[in-house]
């Protein structure tokens, strides 16, 4: 029973840990943002829909031919500005540019200990176009040749708390997160694809330390080191004084016995004297030898 329900527990940890998986979010969106494409324009975006357990959840798709990316670049894409020079690897004819806004569920499929997304988690992947009715298809790896992806968070950002600075945060692929300044209008700079948003450093008050007790005019311990020794004396002290009382207990014990036996035997020294004998550290009365004849041992038969 035990065994049962420890798979049960590790099943349904895997199941969670696979439900809030970015990777398999990345897969999800693209495809449904490839569905986007029922009659699809190059160059037009395509706004796709979630299913509702991914509800408030955004995606596009825009089709695009990469030569046409690498001479003109993507002026506004969503929040995204592809700048001209953009190289795809391995090279396509076609490539989409899936968005992602994970907007609430930016906490779960991207947290970040210690600080605050003041911005939803905004993407941004390639993939190949030559199918658009393919899925799980792997993203292909773009990179800028001059000037960087630029991402413009001013319209979506939160106010910053005071005494906080933000930052830009990058979630690679693989997992990886790097941190860069802010650019003038809340926007920020990247030359891979992947997941980008503004956080805040949060930290809590530090606690007042407690003040140094003075030391003793003396020049000896620290009261509280006195104290210390105080209470392991007394420990100390008590388990000795424990066990003196059960020393004393039993002694006292064995000479009330001892002054029992030797009333007794003083009593019986002063009743009928008989023989005695000593066996082993004992005394114990014998009878004498000789005893009284039944009448028929000294009658005859008729």
């Amino acid at each position: 029973m035990f065994l049962v329900a420890f798979f049960q527990i590790i099943l349904l940890l895997t199941a969670i840990n696979a439900e809030f998986s970015s990777r398999l979010l990345d897969s999800v969106l693209q495809d449904y943002a490839f569905r986007a494409f029922v009659r699809p324009r190059t160059g037009i975006p395509y706004d796709g829909n979630v299913p509702f357990n991914y509800t408030g959840i955004k995606v596009s798709a825009l089709r695009l031919r990469s030569g046409s990316m690498r001479r003109r670049g993507v002026s506004k894409y969503k929040e995204f500005h592809i700048p001209i020079g953009v190289l795809e690897q391995p090279y396509v004819e076609r490539l989409v540019l899936v968005y992602h806004n994970l907007a609430n569920w930016s906490d779960l499929y991207y947290p970040l200990p210690g600080h605050i997304h003041l911005t939803p988690v905004l993407g941004i992947l390639t993939y190949d176009a030559s199918n658009l009715s393919s899925i799980n298809l792997p993203e292909l790896d773009i990179r800028p040749s001059k000037n960087p992806i630029l991402i413009n968070f001013s319209s979506i950002v939160k106010p910053v708390p005071m005494g906080l600075l933000p930052k830009c945060v990058y979630f690679n692929l693989d997992g990886a997160v790097e941190f860069d300044n802010i650019l003038i209008g809340n926007v920020c700079k990247t030359t891979k694809q992947g997941h980008f948003s503004i956080a805040v450093e949060f930290t809590t008050a530090a606690e007042p330390e407690p003040e140094p007790e003075p030391e003793p005019a003396n020049g000896g311990h620290r009261s509280g080191g006195r104290k210390n020794w105080v209470i392991f004396g007394s420990v100390v002290g008590g388990f000795v004084s424990l066990i003196f009382l059960v020393l004393l207990i039993a002694c006292l014990n064995k000479y009330d016995k001892k002054k029992k036996i030797d009333r007794m035997e003083e009593a019986a020294d002063r009743g009928v004297p008989l023989l005695m004998t000593k066996i082993g550290n004992t005394k114990a009365p014998i009878a004498s030898e000789t005893r009284t004849r039944p009448s028929l041992e000294n009658e005859h038969l008729p």
